[in-house]
């Protein structure tokens, strides 16, 4: 199965439990449906699917007003960076409904630009910067795993958060690994234990991260895998424990933003991991970054393994 598809489906299921719900976005409900990710929405008599004009400031302000009046409210959204024309509604009308304390939800469902080759509009995939400018809750869905978790926890809960999904993983395999554990508000997945070293994938990155586990392994390499799925500082007891044993962190972050949220990470693991190495892999920002390209963050897994000395960091 595909990513979109088996978001899809879980969507699907999800928004049919509630009696009313509105359900909102352009051609949500026509032409290619966000190429396939709301296909299919059906919701309870009473209920409403609408699609809209492209005017996200004021479907911003009506998800808002219908989370204030009782009404769950899903904003799905074809590409991210539109966000930007609702600013105002996120920063200063979510300032003033969030001291309400609502008991209903709205939920905002980017898709996030990172396939490539898109533009200007590729540059920005910085799903951090949105929900850092208000402290808006976030949460990326990689694998079946953590879209299974977050949109059963947080889709239609009470209050506001953003969860973003990937356009590069659409039309790819669907990942389908174990977990070990996740935290309770489902911000951080652990899928593998390892005694050589943490590996810690924050964005959309944990297919990378997956690969350079499984490319340690075959080197006889333990790594503990974790992704970090809230884009808002989160708690790090979970990937600070393990670094307490492993001494060693990778960090593998493919975000578009110099406010990343592994920094914070990376102190707490300095002042509390007792850690011995550790390794950035991030995007490079060298050139004229922003033209249509690959928008990938690219990995070279044996370069990374070589130059990560584990029997000096034993040492050391």
């Amino acid at each position: 199965m595909k990513y979109v598809e088996y978001i899809n489906d879980l969507v699907k299921k999800k928004v049919f439990e509630p009696e009313h719900i509105l359900l909102f976005g352009q051609n949500i409900a026509a032409g290619s449906c966000i190429s396939g990710f709301t296909r299919g929405l059906k919701v309870k008599p009473g209920s409403r699917i609408i699609n809209t004009p492209n005017c996200e400031s004021t479907l911003c302000g009506v998800g808002f007003g219908s989370m204030m009046n009782g009404v769950p409210a899903i904003f799905f959204m074809k590409q991210q960076d539109f966000l930007l024309l609702g600013i105002d509604q996120l920063v200063n009308t979510y300032n003033i409904i969030r001291r309400k304390a609502p008991k209903s939800s709205f939920t905002i469902m980017p898709v996030i630009v990172d396939s490539g080759y898109e533009g200007p509009q590729s540059a920005l995939n910085n799903f951090a910067d949105f929900c850092s400018i208000a402290r808006i809750p976030g949460y990326t869905i990689t694998n079946k795993i953590d879209a299974q978790e977050i949109i059963n926890k947080h889709l239609i809960a009470p209050g506001f958060r953003i969860i973003g999904i990937s356009q590069r993983l659409f039309k790819t395999e669907l990942i389908d690994i174990p977990y070990v554990s996740m935290t309770e508000d489902r911000s951080i997945f652990q899928y593998t234990k390892g005694t050589d070293v943490t590996i810690a994938c924050f964005n959309l990155s944990l297919p990378n991260g997956l690969e350079l586990q499984r490319r340690m392994a075959t080197k006889d390499i333990q790594a503990s895998l974790f992704s970090v799925n809230a884009a808002m500082p989160v708690a790090w007891d979970e990937i600070i424990k393990d670094v307490q044993i492993t001494k060693r962190v990778i960090i593998v972050d493919d975000l578009k933003s110099f406010n990343a949220p592994w920094q914070g990470c990376l102190n707490a693991l300095y002042a509390k991991g007792d850690m011995k190495q550790h390794l950035i892999v991030q995007r490079s920002f060298e050139g004229y970054w922003c033209r249509p390209h690959a928008d990938q963050l690219q990995m070279d897994y044996d370069k990374i393994i070589a130059d990560f000395n584990f029997q000096k960091a034993l040492v050391a």
